[in-house]
């Protein structure tokens, strides 16, 4: 599983205030990020979609599609 810890850098995880973020956002771009990294391409338009209905922003999502870490 991903560190949290890296995550939270690339990403603004602010759990409470103003900014608070849905759970079920993290929860898919972590998903988004282990269906790549596992090449189960098959399902990324529906943890994208899920991402997109929970909030996630358009450049968390780039992100994680364009890591240049990930083997194309």
């Amino acid at each position: 599983m991903a560190n949290l810890v890296q995550i939270g850098k690339r990403f603004s995880f602010n759990w409470g205030g103003r900014n608070t973020k849905h759970p079920v956002r993290v929860s898919a771009l972590l998903a988004l990020k282990e269906a790549l990294l596992q090449e189960r391409y098959e399902e990324c338009r529906q943890i994208i979609a899920i991402a997109r209905e929970f909030g996630a922003e358009e450049r968390e999502i780039y992100y994680l599609l364009e890591d240049p870490r990930r083997k194309p």
